[in-house]
C-alpha cells in the first residue's frame, strides 16, 4: 500500500464525518485530532518517537478497545486532558467524589491539542474511524515516514476546492525548488512569518537531513540545535497552527516550548518580537488588512500600508541578518502597485540584492487566476553583506508563465517544470553564480514578441527576444519602468491586444443587442410556461 493509497483511504473517512453532520471545512481538523494519536502510537511502537509521548490514559490503546457511548465520552475526555494537561478522576480517599489530576506537563502537546474538541455525535462513526485507522498498513507508511503521509493528507485537503484550504497552499514542487535554490545550511536559523501548515520549514529541514544522513553525521550539540532552534514560524489561525505543530513533530522538529510554529500575527507583536534570521521562506496571505486579529499593527515598518503583502515584504527584508537569504511568493500587484508599493520596492532594492524573479504560471495555486512570482534576494550587496544602499545591480527574470499549460488536477505542476529555472539560477544560494541570458524551454522560440511595444524589447537581438531568461539593469528598472518590477516581454497566445479591440461604443452596442436577444428568449419562455399551466 503506497502513501497515496493511504491518503485516499484517510480522505474517504470524510464521508463518515459528513454523515455525522460535520462541515467540509472542519474535516481535516476533526480527522487529525484522532489521526495524530494513532501516528504517535505507531511512531512509539517503531521506536522513532523519543520525546513528547502521549500520557497514559490518552493513548491509542485507550481508545481502540472501546465502543458505544463510553468510547465517545472517553475520547472527549482524552482531548480535554491533552489540551489542559489535567483530568478529573475518582478520589480513592473520598468515595463518591472526584479530584483533579495532572496528566502531563508537556507544553508542546498542550499546544497541539489547545482547545481541541470533537464535533462527532454518533459513537458508531468514531468507532468506524478507529477501525479504519487500525486496518491501514502502517508498516508500509513508516518506510516513507508518517510525516510525509500527513503532508499528503494536507495537500489532498488543499486540492479539494470545497474545503477552501487551497487558496494559499503552496505546491510541494515549488516549495522544494525554492529550498534547493536557497540551500539552507546546518546552524542557520530559518523563519517563515506566515507558516501555514509549515511546508517551507519541513522542506528546509528535510533538505538538510538529506545532506547529513538524517542529522546522524552531526555532533550532538548541532543535532540538538536543528531539532529545537533552527526553525521558527508564526501562524495566525489556531487550527492551522495545530496542523503545523503536528506536521513538524511527525518530521522530528520540536522547536522551543511553544513548538516550531508560534501562534500570533506576524504583522503585530509576534512578528515584531522575531529575531533576525539567516533564511526566510514564505508565501504570505493575499489581500488587504481589514482590522481584527489579522490587521497590520506594526509601528516598526517604515512604509505604512493596508496591503498585507507589502507589509510582509518589509518585515522579511528587515528581519534578515546581513547576508541572509530570502525566497518569497508574492502576487503581481506587489510588483507594480504605485505609491507605497513603489517606495517598498525601491527600499528592497536599496537594502538587498534582489537578484532573481521567477514569474510563476497561473493555476498552480488552487485559487484559479492568481498570478504570482517568487522574489529571491540577499541582505546587503553581492560584494558587501553590510552594505545598506544601492545593493541591487541587476535583476534576472525567468518567465515561466507565458504560453505555459493551464495547470490543475489534470495537468499537475511538478519538478520538471522548474528544472530549467533551477539550472540557470546556478549553484550559489545568494544568486551570484555566473549567469548567461538565453533559455528556451517549453517552446519559447515559437512565442510571439512585440519588439516595438515593450520597453523590455528595445535594442534586443531577435533570438534573445524569445528567451525566458533575461537580465535587467537596476538603472533601466528605475528609468524605463519607474521602479515597477512587472517585467515581461513575451506575448501569451491567449492574450488580447487592446489596440485590436473595437471602439468602446461598438462593444457596448454589441453587448446591448446580445442582452436584448437573451431577454426576448426569456420572455418567450415565460409565455410558454404560462400557456402550459
Amino acid at each position: 500500500m503506497t502513501n497515496n493509497d493511504i491518503v485516499q483511504k484517510l480522505w474517504n473517512l470524510c464521508d463518515v464525518l459528513r454523515d455525522d453532520g460535520i462541515n467540509y471545512s472542519d474535516y481535516v481538523t476533526e480527522l487529525v485530532l484522532l489521526l495524530f494519536i494513532k501516528m504517535v502510537h505507531e511512531n512509539t511502537e517503531a521506536g522513532v518517537l523519543k520525546r513528547h509521548p502521549l500520557p497514559e490514559g490518552c493513548r491509542w490503546t485507550d481508545l481502540n478497545s472501546k465502543s458505544g457511548i463510553n468510547l465517545l465520552n472517553d475520547y472527549k475526555a482524552i482531548l480535554l486532558a491533552l489540551s489542559t494537561g489535567k483530568r478529573m478522576e475518582a478520589d480513592p480517599e473520598n468515595p463518591g467524589q472526584t479530584k483533579e489530576v495532572v496528566v502531563h506537563e508537556d507544553p508542546l502537546i498542550s499546544a497541539i491539542y489547545s482547545d481541541a474538541q470533537t464535533r462527532l455525535r454518533e459513537p458508531r462513526h468514531l468507532e468506524q474511524m478507529i477501525k479504519t485507522l487500525d486496518q491501514i498498513d502502517w508498516f508500509s507508511a513508516q518506510k516513507d515516514g508518517l510525516g510525509d503521509l500527513y503532508e499528503g493528507l494536507l495537500e489532498k485537503n488543499a486540492s479539494e476546492t470545497k474545503s477552501g484550504a487551497g487558496q494559499y497552499f503552496t505546491p510541494r514542487a515549488l516549495i522544494n525548488s525554492m529550498v534547493r535554490c536557497i540551500k539552507p545550511q546546518i546552524g542557520e536559523v530559518i523563519q517563515d512569518p506566515a507558516a501555514g501548515t509549515a511546508g517551507f520549514l519541513v522542506a528546509a529541514d528535510q533538505y538538510m537531513r538529506d545532506q547529513t544522513d538524517d542529522y546522524i553525521d552531526l555532533p550532538s550539540k548541532q543535532a540538538q540545535f536543528q531539532k529545537n532552534n533552527a526553525f521558527i514560524g508564526v501562524e495566525l489561525v489556531p487550527n492551522t497552527r495545530r496542523l503545523a505543530l503536528m506536521n513538524c513533530l511527525l518530521h522530528g522538529m520540536e522547536g522551543d516550548d511553544e513548538g516550531v510554529v508560534h501562534l500570533g500575527n506576524a504583522l503585530g507583536d509576534a512578528g515584531k518580537a522575531l529575531k533576525q534570521a539567516d533564511i526566510i521562506l514564505a508565501n504570505p496571505p493575499f489581500g488587504t488588512s481589514k482590522g481584527g486579529e489579522a490587521s497590520n499593527t506594526r509601528d516598526d515598518l517604515t512604509y505604512k500600508t493596508s496591503n498585507k503583502q507589502l507589509a510582509f515584504l518589509q518585515h522579511i527584508y528587515r528581519n534578515l541578518k546581513p547576508g541572509g537569504r530570502a525566497a518569497v511568493v508574492l502576487p503581481d500587484n506587489v510588483l507594480f502597485e504605485a505609491g507605497v508599493g513603489t517606495e517598498v520596492r525601491r527600499d528592497l532594492m536599496n537594502k538587498c540584492n534582489l537578484h532573481t524573479i521567477l514569474r510563476l504560471p497561473t493555476g498552480i495555486f488552487y485559487a484559479q487566476g492568481v498570478k504570482t512570482n517568487v522574489l529571491f534576494f540577499t541582505k546587503g550587496s553581492a560584494k558587501d553583506k553590510y552594505q545598506e544602499q544601492s545593493c541591487t545591480e541587476n535583476v534576472w527574470v525567468y518567465d515561466l508563465r507565458t504560453n505555459m499549460p493551464s495547470f490543475g488536477k489534470r495537468t499537475p505542476f511538478g519538478d520538471s517544470h522548474l528544472a530549467p529555472f533551477e539550472a540557470v539560477f546556478g549553484d550559489k544560494a545568494d544568486g551570484t553564480s555566473e549567469r548567461t541570458e538565453g533559455e528556451y524551454s517549453f517552446g519559447a522560440e515559437e512565442i510571439a514578441v512585440d519588439k516595438e511595444a515593450a520597453a523590455e524589447n528595445k535594442n534586443v537581438d531577435d533570438k534573445l527576444l524569445h528567451s525566458r531568461w533575461r537580465c535587467f539593469n537596476r538603472n533601466w528598472i528605475a528609468e524605463a519602468k519607474g521602479d515597477s518590477l512587472d517585467i515581461s516581454w513575451l506575448i501569451d497566445k491567449d492574450s488580447v491586444d487592446a489596440a485590436d479591440l473595437p471602439e468602446p461604443e461598438v462593444l457596448a452596442r454589441e453587448a446591448k443587442v446580445e442582452l436584448e436577444a437573451a431577454l426576448n428568449e426569456l420572455n418567450g419562455l415565460l409565455v410558454l410556461l404560462k400557456e402550459a399551466n
